[in-house]
């Protein structure tokens, strides 16, 4: 029976082995945790989303719902799951993260051709592997990665927001409703006066961090913790996560709003939306806690920072996933340079089929670039600007010669996957 070892049992990892362990192919996972733990992950399951739990939009004119889409139609076994699993989030794809790592974890274990190893890996043989360790891959394998590549890696910290119980907060003071044209009401709204904005905003501020080294200061653009962005001014916040735009109580549009998302099917846990920080537990505490509706709140998990680490992709992989160095190993996930769970998991199907094609002497394939996953594939591998910064799904670097609509781009992209995938199958 043929084989594939794959690195990881994150989204990317699950991918790949899905597609592989469908086709008859002897698949043989590692992953370290929990024998050796990140500062990140909670649990010891597959496919465990660490910072949020959501997946973004579901409509079909944003560029990631339309990549959630084209997942669909290769069987993508993360986001069939995703959909089993929801919770109530407006337009966006939002799950139950415990049972989703739950039921993907059971099935991928449930395949006679799959092996599992709860060990860390330090070093990089011969075998054709998947690279999908993920951002937070150990030092002793990012030194092998080294190695190989022989240039360093980036890096980028990514913080998480905290979880709170929802029977701890006050409804006298909040309320339910999603923006406008979202036609449900499945958000918790916590609206701020003018006063009570400001004083959250000032002592959100001036709150002690946990990390205070200079080089620790290089966020992703789209995941900056909420004090960095308070930091830009005033009035930052009001314009961006706690924006009350749509958010009218009674006709009246409050000064500022944060808004809390459901986490889990049972709805007893909330996570505070786009409050992704750096502030130590206390403090988190003590600030957040000011949020109307919150003075009592009991925060189930704080929010914390992690370094994650990716390759600089066009310099060291080639154009179809492949260490140029090593062209046995394969790069899949966010160690790759796509960012987000959704982009995480399309680049580990996509390494997984070209696992399968390696095997069987056929040439690697990607998706063609009238797709959202082609696209962004070309963009990390093609990048010729100065330091690469984690890409997700949008239309900025959507092939579209032709000037589109975004009707007529997701038309042709979910042909051309459709068309894509049935030719990796023939």
């Amino acid at each position: 029976m043929k084989e594939v070892k794959i690195i990881g049992a994150g989204l990317a990892g699950v991918e790949a082995a899905y597609y592989l362990l469908k086709k008859g192919v002897r698949v043989k996972m590692y992953e370290m945790r929990p024998k050796v733990n990140t500062n990140a992950h909670q649990t010891s399951l597959f496919a465990e989303l660490v910072c949020s739990n959501s997946l973004k939009s579901k409509k079909l004119d944003n560029a990631c719902g339309l990549l959630k889409e084209e997942l669909l139609r290769m069987d993508s076994v993360c986001i069939k799951t995703a959909y089993e699993v929801s919770v109530p989030s407006g337009d966006a794809l939002s799950v139950d993260r415990k049972l989703f790592s739950e039921k993907i974890t059971e099935l991928i274990k449930s395949f006679p051709n799959f092996s599992y190893y709860n060990e860390e890996v330090s070093s990089l043989d011969d075998t054709l592997t998947i690279l999908a360790s993920g951002p937070l891959t150990s030092n002793k394998l990012v030194e092998a990665i080294q190695k190989i590549v022989q240039i360093d890696n980036l890096y980028f910290y990514d913080a998480s927001s905290p979880i709170i119980s929802k029977d701890s907060i006050d409804f006298s003071k909040c309320y339910f409703a999603s923006r406008k044209g979202q036609n449900d009401n499945s958000y918790i709204n916590c609206p701020f006066s003018r006063e009570e904005y400001y004083a959250f905003h000032s002592e959100l501020v001036n709150a002690k961090t946990a990390l205070k080294h200079q080089f620790d200061e290089s966020y992703f653009s789209s995941c900056q913790p909420i004090e960095v962005i308070a930091k830009s001014g005033p009035e930052s916040l009001r314009f961006g996560p706690l924006k009350s735009r749509g958010l009218e109580l009674e006709h009246l549009l409050p000064y500022a709003v944060a808004q809390l998302r459901q986490d889990n099917l049972v709805g007893d846990l909330y996570n505070l939306v786009g409050f992704q920080t750096n502030l130590t537990y206390s403090e988190q505490k003590r600030v957040f806690s000011l949020i109307p509706g919150l003075a009592n709140a009991k925060f189930i998990r704080y929010g914390l920072m992690h370094k994650n680490i990716y390759l600089n992709a066009s310099k060291v992989i080639d154009n179809f996933g492949r260490l140029k160095n090593k062209k046995n190993i394969l790069v899949a996930g966010q160690l790759s340079g796509v960012e987000g769970y959704v982009e995480s998991m399309m680049s580990g199907l996509i390494m997984g089929i070209n696992a399968y094609r390696m095997i069987n002497n056929l040439e690697p394939l990607l998706p063609p670039l009238t797709t959202i996953s082609g696209a962004l594939l070309h963009y990390i591998y093609h990048f010729s600007g100065g330091r690469l910064e984690p890409m997700n799904a949008n239309y900025g670097i959507y092939f579209n010669p032709h000037k589109l609509s975004k009707d007529e781009i997701a038309k042709l992209a979910l042909n051309d996957i459709e068309e894509y995938f049935k030719k990796v199958n023939d």
